[in-house]
């Protein structure tokens, strides 16, 4: 007998697909409103996932710490008025009362009540702090609500200026268009900056000295300095 020999076809080659995973970028434009192309924003910073709880309970602790005890009340030996007793101890059928100024009297003082010495201060970790900041730029950047803008040093400081910068990113951009709070960041205070933003409602000048995760929350919109970028790479 003869054997058959049957021949093994070898398997096919699978050619191993990688997917190319593009940075975080942003719209660069320079103070004519003209684009730049893209600004490649650094991942450390604008490509951070935080739990959203973790961000709330962060807005929730700075809004704790930003409360004053104001309201004060006046409790019995506070309020004015006779120390005469409201009746008779004996002979009447009521209960025994010794002042007019007890709490379930009207007029009588509080009891209980706040007088002024309460502490509403949280605290919260530094890291935490920081990795919230993060977190919500990183919510701005994956929502392509962030422009970069070169040279902010250079801009006039004037409203009617400020006015048209806006108008034409407007027209580039629709999101920003349709941001009712637009914050402008630059890395340190520039007065022309503050001068031309100024008196137009909706937009909010910081620099990154001052800025912090409550007044970024705030915001719509993100329009960021180069330099203030560089700052934050740090």
């Amino acid at each position: 007998m003869v054997k058959a020999t049957i021949k093994s076809t070898p398997a096919p080659k699978v050619k191993k697909t990688t997917k190319v995973v593009s940075g975080v970028k942003a719209p660069l434009f320079n103070i004519k409103a003209e684009s730049l192309g893209d600004y490649s924003l650094p991942k450390t910073v604008f490509d951070v996932t935080v739990d959203p709880k973790t961000i709330a309970v962060a807005l929730r602790v700075f809004k704790s710490n930003q409360r004053t005890a104001n309201p004060v009340v006046k409790g019995r030996g506070d309020v004015g008025g006779t120390t005469k007793k409201m009746w008779a101890q004996k002979g009447t059928g009521r209960a025994r009362h010794g002042s007019a100024k007890a709490p379930q009297f009207v007029g009588g003082g509080s009891a209980h009540g706040p007088v002024g010495n309460q502490n509403f201060e949280k605290k919260i970790n530094k890291k935490v702090k920081t990795l919230v900041f993060n977190g919500i730029l990183s919510q701005f950047a994956k929502n392509e609500s962030i422009i970069v803008i070169d040279q902010f040093q250079d801009l006039l400081p004037k409203t009617k200026e400020a006015w048209k910068f806006v108008d034409a990113l407007e027209k580039s951009n629709k999101t920003l268009a349709n941001s009712k709070k637009i914050g402008i960041i630059t890395n340190a205070p520039l007065q022309n900056v503050k001068r031309a933003f100024g008196n137009i409602p909706g937009l909010n000048y910081f620099s990154l000295k001052s800025l912090n995760y409550m007044e970024l929350a705030n915001q719509n919109f993100l329009i960021f300095s180069a330099t203030a970028v560089e700052e934050l790479a740090k």
